[in-house]
């Protein structure tokens, strides 16, 4: 590793080089900050050899923009594209935003946010299920939402005029943008082309449809690499959902201590697998803990639900096996969207036969662990009573919808592999235990003044004397191995 070259004061700035481009993929002038670029261009030699022997990765930087070339081993739907409001992209958006590069690959130096939407309604009119109409107001904010996602990588930049004029009134509103081809020749620059893929297996790592010159699944040099990836991309790393060989690699100390070195992430390790700590905030796309509504009931709700699987007088739960593998799921979603005509069948490569009964016996079982189940019940009568003791801390916008906080928590908990959701409720995982026994502390704003001499009014949500909840857990880092810590 070149990180071991590197001298002891200069490696927290490499270090921070790695967990820019490891975060955010492609690093432009302004994307994420003004001073990535310079940091990544000062480093980019040992990055490029690290990035390639730990993870696979292809790191290409020029004079404007650093693109990192991922190898993906499964299919993720947990961190989506999202618009400058933080909402996540429907398809809609990504339709949208696919046609705007493919419009600007052909465009000048310029071009009118009209000019650009025009582009996209005329392509959009040939795919099925896909059209733009700048009649329609839906539209015209899904168009915006996917230039707003470009400008703010640089790939296109506001000359004059103001997207938001455009969207409210096309016939009054307008915007010019200077197009900065580099960068939208590197947002997209796929390893295969698309057009000879049956199935989006061939985009993932060892897929059914990857190309015949991959490297063998049973390569140690590869397995490697796929757990480092796995380090680096999810919150936790579980052994029991690894293979023999890729549990073996996650047990070697120098498989953690490796990216750490990378990194300057700190490893967790526990019975039960690895977490990489991201004390900086610069590598992780979800933090958590967090603030805000749904990230403080959510840190409430993991420690009842630990406080519920360990209460030695409650009845035992059920335990489960996790459900099957998101990943198929997704895989049969976006092949059923495959246009047959968009495929070349001279060129496309066949998917492999499935692995036959004969080879699948060879592999020796391993009964799955199973987990405590907590019923959909349970959890709506945990949140019923959160809101009941700390309501007047929340936003107004989920005071008024509990339902949906109980459901945003709950899907924020699953993210971050502390629980994963199935038919009747959610199964507790290991990683849960690191925030058993949280503790609320409710600051007292003191009342200010009056004016005027008029008696206050009693307090009310957003008054002065409401409070915002802080939270701390008494017991951060199990005593025990009983599970890992979490991102």
């Amino acid at each position: 590793m070149r990180a071991h070259e590197i001298s002891p004061l200069a490696l927290d700035s490499y270090q921070r080089a790695a967990r820019v481009i490891l975060a955010n993929h492609l690093v432009t002038a302004t994307y994420p900050d003004r001073v990535a670029l310079p940091l990544l261009r000062r480093w980019a030699t040992e990055l490029r050899d690290d990035l390639l022997e730990l993870f696979g990765y292809r790191l290409e930087v020029t004079e404007t923009t650093a693109r990192l070339f991922t190898v993906a081993d499964r299919l993720d739907a947990t961190s989506p594209a999202r618009t400058g409001t933080d909402r996540d992209f429907d398809r809609h958006r990504y339709a949208y935003l696919a046609l705007c590069l493919a419009a600007l690959g052909r465009a000048g130096n310029q071009i009118t946010l009209s000019e650009l939407a025009d582009h996209v309604a005329a392509d959009a009119a040939q795919v099925d299920g896909v059209d733009l109409s700048t009649e329609r107001a839906a539209d015209r904010d899904a168009f915006v939402d996917a230039v707003g996602w470009l400008t703010a990588r640089g790939a296109i930049a506001l000359a004059d005029g103001d997207a938001t004029g455009w969207a409210a009134n096309p016939a009054a509103g307008e915007a010019l943008y200077d197009i900065d081809r580099s960068v939208v020749v590197a947002l997209f620059r796929p390893h295969r082309a698309l057009q000879h893929l049956v199935s989006v297996e061939g985009l993932v790592a060892g897929g059914a449809d990857a190309p015949p010159n991959a490297e063998h699944a049973t390569d140690v040099r590869e397995t490697a690499r796929r757990v480092r990836r796995a380090l680096v991309e999810r919150p936790v790393v579980y052994a029991a959902e690894l293979d023999d060989d890729e549990a073996l690699q996650l047990a070697l100390p120098r498989t953690a201590a490796d990216v750490e070195k990378l990194t300057g992430l700190v490893a967790e390790r526990r019975a039960e697998g690895i977490t990489l700590i991201d004390s900086s905030g610069r590598l992780s796309d979800l933090r958590f803990p967090s603030t805000g509504t749904v990230a403080q009931v959510a840190l409430l709700l993991a420690g009842e639900i630990a406080d519920r699987v360990l209460d030695p007088d409650a009845p035992e739960p059920v335990r489960l096996p996790l459900p099957e593998s998101r990943h198929s799921d997704l895989v049969a979603q976006l092949d059923s969207a495959i246009p047959d005509a968009g495929i070349f069948r001279g060129l496309a490569d066949e998917p492999e036969e499935p692995e036959t009964d004969a080879v699948a016996a060879e592999t020796e079982y391993r009964e799955p662990p199973r987990y405590p189940l907590i019923e959909d019940s349970w959890i709506d009568a945990a949140v019923a009573e959160l809101i009941r003791r700390f309501g007047r801390t929340f936003a107004a916008q989920w005071q008024a919808d509990p339902d949906g906080l109980r459901r945003r928590a709950v899907e924020l908990l699953d993210k971050q592999m502390l629980v994963r959701r199935t038919d009747g409720g959610v199964l507790a995982l290991p990683a849960l235990a690191r925030y058993r026994g949280v503790v609320v502390t409710v600051r007292e704003r003191a009342a200010q003044p009056d004016l005027f001499d008029v008696h206050p009014a009693s307090p009310e949500l957003g008054s002065p004397q409401s409070g915002s909840p802080q939270f701390r857990s008494t017991d951060p880092i199990p005593s025990t191995d009983s599970s890992p810590a979490e991102k």
